[in-house]
């Protein structure tokens, strides 16, 4: 068994397809075939069923995917470690992070890091909490920042979670029109009966939002519903309606302000994620601690909405759960 044969079982595996597998890695369909084939015959079992127009994992293959997949990222992780301890100034860094993170903190983060470590590639990967974490488990991730009240199930690896600040949601509205309000804190119940522009389905912002909603008896007043973070602040800032987002995203938007929001105060935890059983590279160390003096700056600048994590800066284990 060798890492070819494992790259491209896994291929076969995502695509359901040999000749797209084939063409993905870069070689001919009967090499791919010949790949699997030995891999089968050494490990004594069918991977596959194979059946014309159709590719599907056997019981065999769904056991052997998770670990072809982590065997691939350590291997992966060796190569990248090697290099540094060979004196080369390169090395890549794969991070995940939410929509709402990749427009606040990740972008100071990363323009940060590029300037302390300018050889060192980076690439992001935007995604919700559910998705990164799978990503993270697969081995396709070095780090993940990830937003929840307790972070998503783990599964197939287990994780280690550090806490980096809690904030709380506000509620925007555009800075060229009257304030929504003349106190310091708006209820739910008015909430409800103002223009609200929603984020797609697929924001946990979402999900938290109309629970709170439904728990109070509440139908909010929609105007504008599946917009993706970067069109909500922008058809807020043009007066077509108020949004419920993280603190965060309110620094340096002078055309947004925003309100507290009260009965019930709603937060978010942002975490930082990476696996427990694969020790980071430099490079992604390095990172790692970019992040947290970054999340670190950004609660000082909003300390009423945004508190830091936790003084112990421990990391949290999640393991998968039964």
């Amino acid at each position: 068994m060798n890492l070819d044969q494992l790259r491209g079982f896994v291929e076969v595996a995502r695509l359901g397809h040999f000749t797209r597998a084939a063409e993905h890695l870069h070689l001919a369909q009967p090499s791919l075939s010949r790949q699997i084939s030995t891999l089968e015959h050494e490990l004594g079992a069918e991977l596959f069923h194979r059946a014309r127009g159709h590719i599907s994992l056997t019981a065999a293959g769904e056991a052997l995917l998770p670990l072809a997949r982590r065997m691939l990222a350590d291997a992966d992780s060796v190569h990248r470690e090697m290099a540094e301890l060979a004196g080369l100034r390169r090395g890549r860094v794969r991070l995940g992070a939410t929509p709402t993170l990749c427009i606040s903190l990740v972008a100071e983060a990363v323009s940060a890091f590029h300037g302390a470590h300018p050889g060192i590639d980076l690439h992001l990967t935007e995604g919700g909490s559910r998705a990164l974490v799978d990503e993270l488990a697969g081995g396709a991730l070095d780090l993940a920042l990830i937003t929840a009240s307790e972070g998503p199930p783990v599964a197939g690896a287990s994780l280690t979670r550090t806490p980096l600040l809690t904030e709380e949601l506000v509620v925007i509205s555009s800075a060229a029109r009257p304030p929504v309000t003349t106190r310091a804190s708006l209820g739910l119940a008015e909430l409800a009966g103002l223009p609200q522009i929603v984020f797609h389905e697929s924001y946990d912002l979402r999900v938290t939002t109309e629970a709170a909603f439904r728990a109070a008896g509440l139908t909010p007043s929609v105007v504008l519903e599946g917009a993706e973070m970067d069109a909500v602040l922008r058809f807020v800032e043009r007066g077509l309606g108020v949004a419920v987002v993280p603190a965060m995203v309110l620094l340096d938007r002078p055309g947004l302000r925003s309100v507290r929001l009260t009965g019930p105060t709603l937060t978010r935890t942002v975490s930082l994620a990476h696996r427990s059983d694969v020790t980071p590279t430099r490079a992604a160390a390095a990172m790692q601690r970019t992040i947290v003096t970054t999340a670190d700056a950004f609660a000082a600048r909003v300390p009423a909405t945004i508190s830091r994590r936790p003084a112990s800066g421990r990391g949290r284990r999640s393991t998968p759960s039964g």
